[in-house]
């Protein structure tokens, strides 16, 4: 754009010379990113487009091949293209161009045509119900012209790489909320990662938090944090492990008054016991054998943030004692220490377990019971959550695509299905688990295969129960056997991630005979050496 005389400007390149920049700052933000952004700003565009194009014909009924066919034509020439129609039918609309609307300025910022392509893409899925646009030839990309596939049937489609579009109805008023709910507190949550970013450079920005909440379920809890996060009261969240426990903690710090200090997760059950009181309260200088210094707990480390306690039923009757001081002080002693210390933290707990029994049973206090469950927030699983899976593999297919990089673009339709279908007894982290292992094997921009659901030789005469426990055994073989390689054999930090007490863990491998030395690589050298 520089290159152009200012005589010569136009509407048109004033126009391009803004989308460009836009183009580079979602590039410097990252691609999966820019990605999101151009597609959305498409969209939107496109349904504007839409609407004049209907007004301007009189047109109230669904476009038809030959009008869509004449929309997308007459815009594109209108802004400068030269676009033609090759052919139309059932299956597929195919135009080409011979110039860009954007100029030479498109071979320094070729994801313009993800632009057209959701223009192209949003406008059929609200007429034909689905679209795929396939972008054959670029000049972005050095070809003589550009050739564009708009593919009406899935099953012609498949294999292609391209983006698929389907139509998405209105959201209703109440929708609407929880979306812009959802932006805020992913807004939120994502300027504190990047503050952390800033002080620790080392950490990988592929990996900040973002919640998915399109099924009702989810939304509900959403709507729960915008209430309860400007509050100081402490909040009990229950659901299975994997469901995402730690990040509705960090929503709730994000949207409350406390965002801007620090929060800290603490998983109690991967605490070895007889440091519990230690890590969490402080120990003074000598209070034991090897303690050669002060050390402030997690309890003093959060002070005017947020601590967030997960398996907080692990926790033993004398920490539990000095939890319940804590929340109705907002005093502790260090172990070893006689000085009280004065803290300002919000406590968030969570658990997976039935806390209502361990209290009848006497292994939690009834009194911190009622401290902690001021408000309870219930995460459903993920076998409640049909409406959540598409997004969720798409967020996570982002993310790995980056980490490994590969051009994956999503899911065959039919592996979604699987993936809808399947029970997920593991919840997210499982879901993260099997499209890992898909994104390594997979060939091309779409995972076709993955390793989900009942294999063939679990016969259907078995009972529901004996089939149930085939599939947990086997999810928890892989998912134990990926941790263990993972961490080299270190019971404690596979405890750490699954988030449960590395006693739990060795029970689990020795109910699935699994030998965690041989993951041990420095160990089995010694072993071999001798």
């Amino acid at each position: 754009m520089n290159q152009a005389k200012f005589s010569q400007l136009t509407p048109i390149g004033f126009l391009q010379t803004f989308v460009i920049e836009l183009m580079e700052l979602c590039e410097e933000a990252g691609s999966a990113q820019a990605g999101q952004i151009i597609e959305r700003i498409a969209r939107s565009a496109g349904r504007f487009f839409e609407e004049a194009f209907r007004t301007e014909y009189a047109l109230d009924q669904a476009l038809d091949r030959e009008s869509y066919a004449d929309l997308i034509i007459g815009l594109k020439n209108k802004i400068g293209g030269h676009f033609s129609l090759i052919s139309s039918d059932a299956e597929c609309i195919r135009v080409a161009s011979s110039r860009c609307p954007f100029g030479e300025g498109v071979k320094n910022s070729p994801e313009l045509c993800r632009m057209t392509s959701s223009v192209f893409g949003g406008i059929a899925a609200r007429n034909f119900g689905y679209a795929k646009v396939v972008l054959e030839r670029r000049i972005a990309l050095g070809h003589e012209g550009c050739e564009v596939g708009i593919y009406l049937n899935h099953e012609t489609a498949t294999g292609l790489q391209g983006i698929e579009y389907r139509d998405q109805p209105e959201p209703k008023p109440e929708q609407k909320h929880t979306c812009d709910l959802q932006a805020r507190i992913e807004e939120r949550m994502h300027r504190i990662w990047c503050q952390i970013n800033v002080r620790h450079p080392m950490l990988p920005d592929t990996e900040r938090p973002a919640i998915v909440a399109q099924s009702p379920a989810m939304q509900d809890v959403l709507r729960a944090v915008e209430i309860v996060a400007p509050t100081p009261a402490t909040v009990l969240i229950r659901g299975e492990t994997g469901v995402g426990k730690e990040l509705v903690a960090r929503a709730i710090h994000a949207m409350s008054e406390r965002c801007e200090k620090p929060f800290i997760a603490v998983n109690c059950g991967a605490i070895p016991e007889g440091l519990v009181e230690s890590v969490l309260f402080g120990h003074e200088k000598g209070a034991f054998t090897g303690a050669i210094e002060i050390h402030r707990g997690y309890f003093e480390r959060a002070d005017g943030g947020t601590l967030f306690l997960d398996e907080v039923d692990s926790l033993t009757p004398a920490v539990q004692t000095g939890l319940l001081r804590v929340l109705q002080e907002g005093e502790l002693e260090r172990v070893g220490g006689h000085r009280t210390l004065n803290v300002d933290t919000r406590i968030i707990a969570a658990t997976n377990c039935d806390l209502e029994k361990a209290v009848a049973e006497g292994r939690f206090r009834k009194d911190l019971y009622y401290r902690i469950n001021v408000v309870k927030l219930a995460i459903p699983p993920l076998s409640e959550r049909s409406e959540d899976i598409p997004y969720l593999v798409d967020l996570i297919l982002k993310r790995l695509a980056k980490r490994y990089r590969k051009p994956i673009q999503g899911v065959t339709a039919a592996l979604m299905e699987r993936l809808r279908a399947y029970p997920w007894p593991g919840n997210v982290r499982e879901l993260e688990n099997v499209l890992e292992r898909a994104v390594l094997f997979a060939q091309g921009a779409e995972v076709a295969d993955a390793d989900v659901g009942l294999s063939s030789a679990v016969s259907m005469e078995c009972g529901w129960k004996a089939i149930r426990k085939q599939v947990l055994d086997r999810v928890e073989r892989e998912y134990l056997d990926q941790a263990l390689k993972r961490f080299q054999g270190d019971i404690n930090r596979v405890a750490e991630w699954m988030e449960l007490t590395p006693r739990a863990v060795y029970l689990k491998l020795s109910e699935l005979g699994i030998d965690p030395s041989p993951f041990r690589p420095l160990r089995s050298k010694m072993a071999k050496d001798r």
